[in-house]
């Protein structure tokens, strides 16, 4: 177990990429500590890869990359400066509740950032925004991807967990929107306290929000189609991604005519590469997965925290405490296949209802991917800036702090994330 762990940190602190580091540190250990063939690691990642939930997760890149290839981002800025673009701060309500809109489409939180870092940053410097905060925000709101739904991260953690991808889904909307408002929140705060230039004389009317809403309209059809299939049983979480990449397609050419013919072949292409690239930090992370079950780390690690937490709450602030650490220097879908099947058996023992307990992980995913020194979240709004990391989290820690206050309020009051999926009788 030693060596797993010391090539693991080791390769990670040389900043070698997540996916070679589990799994040159996995064969390292099958080489040096055990007798088990290295033949194991192929096995192990078909079998971490052999799962049909799994192929919801390319069509939903897909469908992200077709809605924002088909001018589906720009409706949904254009709606969101008529919504909020009339208050102290303007550009940077803008940014969260058009990454709110995004993250309802994408799941994916990098490219909902770079989505919103595109269109946003050349109006912050227009405007004479303090870019480095602008981009902290950018980077908070994008991450939240991974909480509003549909999300790749729930449907990871569903499948690993065995839990209802529907219930998680509507687990997150409460929080996500919770998490949106704070962030916003912090940034009128900061606004308020800053120059003339955050000061916005453009008023608001009603002709235009209706205008920009009702273009807006095929965007948020998408979650509507996506949820509304899933929890009426119309579809499978698979088949609802699916149907979203046509709709995704039918909207951008047919709709908005900006999605052309000739460009389909190159987005699938860059759907499958991203796609791939999550399957193989898929598959090596459960090759190291297995390493650390078979050398009874779970078990070692339980006894530890059942003889540290005196019940839930203690609990629950170990959880988080442990990963907030981690999210600052791992991926988020290598921290969930590796720590989410050691300390699930745990929550259960402390009668911590699967979802709720979930829905915590991926809040602590959310915030892991704009702490630094890994945050991909972070590095991404960084350099559509043209900033570096350091400038950009000198001025992380307002809208940071906004995001950790709700974590620790869903942590502590399971209703925020259960009440939706109790009344829609996926939960007793």
């Amino acid at each position: 177990m030693s060596v797993i762990l010391v090539g693991f940190l080791l390769l990670l602190l040389l900043g070698v990429p997540v996916v070679f580091v589990l799994g040159v540190s996995a064969v390292m250990a099958l080489l040096t500590t055990t007798q088990v063939p290295v033949v194991i690691v192929t096995q192990r990642i078909f079998a971490g890869l052999d799962s049909f939930t799994l192929m919801a997760i390319p069509f939903f890149v897909f469908a992200g990359i077709v809605m924002d290839a088909g001018g589906i981002s720009t409706r949904i800025v254009n709606f969101a400066t008529a919504l909020v673009g009339w208050i102290t701060g303007s550009l940077l309500l803008v940014s969260c509740v058009a990454a709110a809109g995004l993250a309802a489409i994408s799941g994916s939180g990098s490219a909902d950032t770079a989505a919103i870092s595109s269109i946003m940053q050349p109006q912050l410097r227009r405007r004479r925004y303090d870019v480095d905060f602008g981009a902290a925000v950018i980077a908070c709101a994008g991450a939240l991807a991974q909480v509003i739904p549909p999300s790749l991260t729930m449907v990871i953690i569903a499948v690993i967990s065995n839990l209802s991808i529907g219930a998680l889904f509507l687990a997150g909307v409460v929080p996500g929107l919770l998490c949106i408002v704070a962030i916003m929140v912090s940034a009128y705060v900061f606004a308020r306290r800053g120059g003339p230039q955050y000061r916005e004389i453009e008023s608001f009317t009603v002709g235009r929000l209706l205008r920009t809403g009702y273009e807006a309209l095929p965007a948020f059809g998408m979650p509507l189609l996506i949820l509304g299939g899933i929890l009426g049983g119309a579809f499978t979480p698979t088949e609802a991604a699916a149907v979203s990449g046509l709709y995704g397609v039918l909207v951008g050419l047919f709709v908005y005519r900006e999605l052309k013919f000739k460009a389909l072949p190159q987005l699938i292409l860059r759907a499958a590469s991203l796609s791939a690239a999550v399957m193989l930090i898929i598959g090596t992370a459960s090759v190291f997965a297995w390493l650390i079950a078979n050398d009874n780390v779970p078990a070692l690690l339980g006894n530890w925290i059942s003889h540290v937490a005196s019940g839930p709450v203690m609990f629950l602030i170990i959880v988080n405490v442990l990963f907030l650490i981690i999210g600052m220097f791992m991926e988020t879908i290598a921290a969930i296949l590796i720590v989410v099947p050691v300390l699930t058996p745990l929550a259960g023992h402390f009668h911590i209802d699967p979802i709720h307990f979930a829905l915590i992980v991926v809040l602590n995913c959310a915030v892991g991917t704009v702490t630094p020194p890994y945050g991909i979240s972070l590095f991404v709004a960084s350099s559509v800036a043209n900033r570096t990391v350091l400038q950009v989290a000198n001025r992380l820690w307002m809208p940071l702090a906004a995001m950790v206050a709700v974590l620790l309020l869903v942590t502590f009051v399971p209703e925020l994330s259960l009440a939706l999926p109790r009344m829609a009788g996926l939960l007793k």
